[in-house]
């Protein structure tokens, strides 16, 4: 009988704490970025019985030095390899601080149905209690099922898959980080089975308008912190820096305190697109009757950092507010 061909899963290495070691054995923090992808994979040999995984290391750093530009070379390092029909699915090993940003860009970038799987881990490999071994033995697992074509980025930790764009992390240290508070997870993997229970409805990968093949650099955005007693001062060096995008971390339903209001004027007045978050870390902004009017733009249920995200891939195509509302009412 012949036995049916594994599947061949890449595994590209960006570094975090899954790639980590610190002190000792009962260190949890204070570590540093040591390992590679092979390292990875031969501390968890079980892999080898769910696909034939190769591996490549794309960079080595803690999440909160990705720049811009290793987004770029990420998304088209995955759609690269995606386009080899020889590949069935991918796998990004990544710091967990900005994951959530990383995978919603990929999530709006990859052009492909083919499975993409992000994953991390909350505590370094050199822990008694390493989370990194099995998160990772999932993200495989879950890269090689067959449902997992077409449903856009997953992100994958704690036995839960989530969507990237409702994944947030949501906790400092715990191991039990990230939730997508309002939409719930997709779905758990248990006992080496994935379960799934819904699929992402807003659209991504191959739905979307994001060609990013070509492109060189991402246009500026900033993302503002809003809170009692604020200042103008920060809209105003946002925009003499040369931002072409500003969010607003605002309080509440995207509410805008005196000082935002006239630092939305003044970015209007620039031509700078500015979009209303929220700081609170679930829920959606309600659009405004009055956002076409003071040419604000309405986040939905994006955080901050997503929006930046969305914010920098519109203004790549356009300056149209109506388009880029369309894009946060979409995707």
């Amino acid at each position: 009988m012949t036995q049916p061909k594994m599947p061949h899963i890449v595994l590209l290495g960006t570094g975090g704490t899954i790639a980590s070691t610190a002190s000792g054995s009962t260190a949890v923090t204070d570590y540093e970025v040591t390992e590679g992808v092979e390292s990875l994979l031969k501390a968890v040999p079980e892999i080898a019985k769910l696909a034939k995984v190769s591996g490549e290391q794309l960079f080595n750093v803690e999440s909160y030095a990705i720049t811009n530009k290793m987004l770029l070379k990420m998304a088209k390092r995955v759609n690269t390899l995606l386009a080899d029909p020889n590949v069935d699915g991918i796998v990004i090993t990544h710091g967990t601080d900005t994951l959530e940003e990383s995978a919603y860009f990929l999530n709006l970038t990859v052009k492909s149905h083919k499975p993409v799987v992000v994953v991390g881990a909350m505590r370094p490999g050199s822990a008694i209690s390493a989370d990194g071994p099995l998160n990772l033995y999932h993200a495989v697992l879950l890269a090689s099922h067959p449902e997992a074509s077409g449903q856009g980025v997953l992100v994958v930790l704690n036995d839960r898959i989530h969507a990237a764009r409702f994944v947030s992390k949501a906790n400092t240290t715990q191991v039990d980080a990230f939730r997508s508070y309002d939409q719930g997870c997709v779905g758990y993997i248990n006992d080496q089975r994935v379960h799934w229970f819904q699929t992402a409805t807003r659209l991504h990968t191959m739905q979307t308008d994001f060609d990013v093949s070509g492109a060189k650099a991402l246009p500026h955005v900033d993302i503002i912190y809003d809170h009692q007693s604020a200042g103008l001062h920060l809209y105003e060096a946002s925009v003499a820096a040369g931002a072409q995008g500003i969010v607003l971390a605002a309080s509440g339903n995207g509410s805008l305190s005196p000082q935002a209001q006239k630092g939305a004027r003044l970015a209007a007045q620039h031509k700078v697109m500015f979009v209303r978050s929220s700081r609170v870390g679930s829920g959606l902004v309600s659009a405004s009757a009055s956002d076409a009017r003071r040419h604000l733009i309405s986040a939905d249920s994006l955080n901050p950092q997503k929006a930046r995200i969305l914010l920098m891939l519109a203004l790549g195509i356009t300056t149209d507010r109506k388009t880029i509302q369309s894009y946060f009412d979409r995707y």
